[in-house]
């Protein structure tokens, strides 16, 4: 009997020790793993109604755009190409108002690479975009930027009349931020004195909000 006393006390010690190993461990993980603060979008918490005279804050470049984004395309026939599904990444690096943005996609006629180097005047609100495609053209855009009382800002980019394959194009693009981690982008295209026409409306989402 005392042996089975014995084998008792040790299995009882046994079980008491482990539930306290289990426990510390819980508690270390649970300090060195604080949950992810969700993203938030660029107009601040008032604690109230916005008002008439509530100022739009200026848009930071860095804080939006810096990191990977994944992006999708249904492309019409048109200049930079055949018409087809066109999916990719974009990411976007630099700071303090000099930005490199290098997008590596694939499209109905291959592999291509786009690479951006993107001028921010905060202050006066405006943008100036370099483009240089693989595909054989390149193009410089000015762009400006507006914001309003519910956080959602928009980018209007428009090309020099630029050449591709003889001919002359044109580029306007409205990039729509609506969220923190989406943004849309209508493209219109005009080749020569020809009207600007619709040429697609992708989507680009950032990588890091999906893990």
């Amino acid at each position: 009997m005392s042996s089975e006393r014995h084998r008792g006390r040790l299995s009882a010690m046994r079980r008491t020790l482990g539930l306290f190993i289990v426990s510390a461990m819980t508690a270390t993980v649970g300090a060195q793993a604080p949950a992810s603060q969700p993203p938030k979008g660029q107009m601040p918490d008032l604690g109230r109604h916005t008002e008439q005279d509530d100022k739009v804050p200026l848009f930071d470049f860095d804080r939006y755009f810096i990191g990977t984004w994944t992006f999708e395309w249904d492309m019409p026939e048109g200049p930079l190409g055949p018409a087809g599904h066109v999916e990719g990444t974009t990411v976007y690096t630099g700071g303090g108002g000099t930005y490199e943005a290098v997008t590596d996609a694939m499209g109905p006629a291959g592999k291509f690479t786009v690479r951006e180097r993107i001028q921010y005047q905060k202050d006066q609100k405006t943008l100036t975009r370099e483009v240089n495609d693989s595909r054989g053209f390149q193009y410089r855009q000015n762009g400006t930027i507006g914001g309003d009382l519910g956080g959602f800002y928009t980018i209007y980019f428009e090309s020099q009349p630029f050449a591709v394959g003889g001919t002359s194009v044109q580029l306007k693009q409205a990039m729509r931020l609506t969220s923190p981690l989406a943004h849309r982008v209508s493209i219109t295209v005009a080749e020569g004195n020809g009207a600007f026409r619709n040429y697609g409306t992708p989507w680009w989402r950032k990588a890091e909000g999906r893990k």
